[in-house]
């Protein structure tokens, strides 16, 4: 089991070696959202009593909503990664241990691009997930990889700049092959079933901010709201 130094340690490295090669953006492109973010017409959210907003409509608001669906799924397979469920094949390990590693990397990325105008890092509460039992955390992996992909292709369109949108595709990308891969862990065969694609258009289904927000809550002690996009967290 990692300790909490040896974890840090682990994330730092990690930031500071990969994030920009993987997210497979260049400096110029994480100057750009840090330029753009310290511009003086946007603010940064100002925080609800028992959480953070999201702020105003901006695509600012949007790479914080990913920023907290990221650091959502990377303290999930940290704590995955330091507790392994019981049974757990060395395939699982290595297979859940490059999740960990991206969606530290997705959450380094977004926190680094955002700099002064990212919201706080968020309490994870997982107090629902037996980690000890491996249909439990694979249940739980689904749903936080389906809903992060649902949530990337519902929000899409909210974004204006197209630097912005490329990255985001990209990063929606590995999170199709997260999701696709925990579904065949769980029922090889599943990874574009019914509950995810639609069937007569085979596009992935889309949820929108207060759809996803509503079940990111479930699982944050830190409570995410969007009050500009008609969602307040309860």
């Amino acid at each position: 089991m990692k300790t909490e130094s040896q974890e840090n340690i682990l994330q730092a490295n990690m930031a500071r070696r990969s994030f920009l090669r993987y997210a497979g953006v260049g400096v110029a492109s994480v100057g750009l959202l840090a330029t753009a973010a310290c511009h003086k017409d946007h603010q940064a959210p100002t925080p609800p009593a028992n959480g953070v907003d999201l702020g105003a409509k901006n695509d600012f608001a949007i790479l914080n909503y990913a920023y907290a669906l990221e650091q959502l799924e990377a303290a999930f397979y940290l704590q995955v990664a330091a507790t392994p469920y019981s049974g757990i094949t060395s395939a699982e390990t290595a297979l859940l241990t490059d999740i960990r590693d991206h969606e530290v990397l997705h959450r380094e990325f977004f926190k680094a691009a955002l700099g002064s105008k990212a919201i706080q890092d968020l309490t994870p509460d997982f107090s629902s997930i037996d980690f000890s039992n491996r249909a439990k955390v694979l249940a739980a992996a689904k749903a936080f990889e389906d809903t992060g992909v649902t949530a990337y292709d519902g929000a899409g369109y909210l974004i204006a700049d197209a630097n912005y949108l490329l990255i985001a595709g990209k990063i929606v990308s590995v999170e199709a092959r997260h999701a696709a891969l925990i579904s065949n862990l769980i029922l090889p065969g599943s990874f574009a079933a019914s509950d995810v694609s639609d069937p007569a258009t085979s596009l992935n289904k889309s949820a929108s901010i207060p759809e996803v927000l509503k079940i990111a809550n479930m699982f944050l002690k830190t409570k995410v709201s969007a009050v500009n996009y008609g969602y307040t967290a309860s």
